[in-house]
């Protein structure tokens, strides 16, 4: 009996019991459509912060801010005593009265002196009213930082450039309220944006719109050029004394490998050893994919839970088939079948259960997710543009059969074995 008819005579054999095998496949048809699912969710939702990631052109920047004296983060942590005051050391207090260090001009022309730095640009809070357009309504409006440069989703206009004037990027949730037809016909409009000064005078701007973006993970907000963010923090600030003008909280710093050095950690490494903390915006992120991680890990493990169980129906189900054959099986090594044929006819047997139940847990899990991420897509998430909550990668389904016919052969062993040592003439014998 060569591999082939091992193979043919196997899969017959399988549904010699049918009831028994439906069932032993339904157990591994669940945890195969749970580690499919799961594996699912960690693709889609990884895939899609990748994805906004490189969209904003962020892998090379840091956002940097000044350590407090004594802490080692930016988050406070172990203090190593008292340090001596510096009178010119410039700190704010935060919105919940907490004092925080800002930065300097002379903040960001030393952290140019850092090696790998090659840019670095403050961040300036911009903090908007309302924009409207006209005599219409007036709705709550926000900015998001950026500028020039980021490869965002356009659906209509153009991305900024350096050289604009006071422009903008509108979000598209903004265009029925603001009475747009379409996103072509907001570009080229202009709006009116709004802005408070520290004394409560309200200060109102004029901007065209080059664009309409997307929403993406990092806000429904809209994306500003230099010249009008300029121009609303100059508005914004009226009033505010003089030193208070040119401090800030954080900036963005552009990093590259420079020799010497590896990189990000090199960098990161210098701007603490120069009193700054340097945060990617995947560092950023770690948490949230450290969690989304966490809950697919703890729904994998019931997975394989499932799958354990389904190899020991594995091994109830050919160890009855073994008993039911014993004749068969010393009649096969009478004619002389060798043991290790035999051990590899029940374990194709098994190996194809596995197969089966893997197959098609793996189909089911695939269309179950196309619905759901096509549901979501549309409904609750509709604002998330490109988001696919659920996505298969073709080689994570090859490892889910791949290893789900490994527990099924593993599982087959002991009554392959078994059926390998059966007395031929015990078993002929046998009733």
């Amino acid at each position: 009996m060569n591999l082939g008819e091992i193979i043919r005579t196997a899969t017959a054999n399988t549904f010699r019991s049918r009831l028994r095998t439906t069932l032993t496949v339904l157990a591994i048809f669940v945890g195969a459509f749970t580690l499919s699912l799961t594996n699912g969710v960690g693709t889609g939702i990884t895939a899609y912060i990748d994805t906004q990631v490189s969209r904003m052109g962020a892998g090379d920047v840091m956002i940097i801010n000044k350590v407090a004296p004594g802490t080692v983060d930016m988050f406070g942590g172990s203090s190593e005593g008292p340090t001596v005051h510096d009178p010119d050391r410039v700190s704010a207090l935060s919105s919940d009265g907490m004092r925080i260090q800002v930065l300097t001009d002379a903040d960001l022309a030393n952290l140019l002196t850092i090696d790998g730095i090659t840019q670095v640009e403050p961040f300036v809070s911009v903090m908007t009213d309302f924009i409207s357009r006209g005599s219409g309504a007036k709705y709550d409006f926000t900015v998001n930082p950026g500028g020039a440069g980021l490869n965002l989703d356009i659906v209509a206009g153009r991305p900024l450039r350096e050289d604009d004037g006071p422009v903008l990027l509108l979000p598209v949730s903004f265009l029925a309220a603001l009475d747009f037809a379409n996103p072509e016909a907001a570009v080229g409009a202009s709006v009116a944006i709004g802005v408070t000064d520290v004394l409560g005078n309200v200060h109102v701007t004029a901007a065209d719109i080059v664009g309409v973006q997307e929403a993406t993970l990092f806000g429904a907000g809209a994306i500003i050029s230099e010249s009008l963010k300029s121009a609303l923090h100059d508005q914004q600030s009226t009033g505010m004394p003089e030193g208070y003008r040119d401090v800030y909280t954080t900036a963005s710093a552009h990093f590259e490998a420079t020799p010497g050095t590896s990189g990000e950690d090199a960098v990161k490494t210098a701007l603490r050893a120069a009193g700054y903390n340097g945060t990617t915006l995947q560092d950023q992120l770690g948490v949230v994919t450290t969690v989304i991680n966490a809950v697919v890990g703890v729904l994998n493990a019931f997975g394989i839970i499932a799958l354990i169980a389904a190899g020991f129906g594995i091994i109830n189900t050919l160890l009855m088939s073994v008993q039911e054959r014993t004749r068969e099986i010393g009649l096969m090594k009478s004619l002389g079948m060798s043991r290790r044929r035999l051990f590899a006819l029940f374990s194709s047997e098994a190996i194809f259960i596995g197969f089966l139940g893997s197959a098609l847990g793996v189909v089911a899990a695939v269309v179950v997710g196309g619905i759901v991420s096509a549901y979501v897509a549309n409904g609750p998430l509709a604002g998330l543009a490109g988001l696919r909550i659920i996505a298969f990668d073709p080689i994570a389904i090859l490892a889910v059969i791949g290893l789900v016919m490994a527990l099924a052969f593993i599982a087959g062993t002991l009554p392959a074995a078994r059926a390998a040592r059966l007395d031929p003439i015990d078993a002929l014998r046998y009733e």
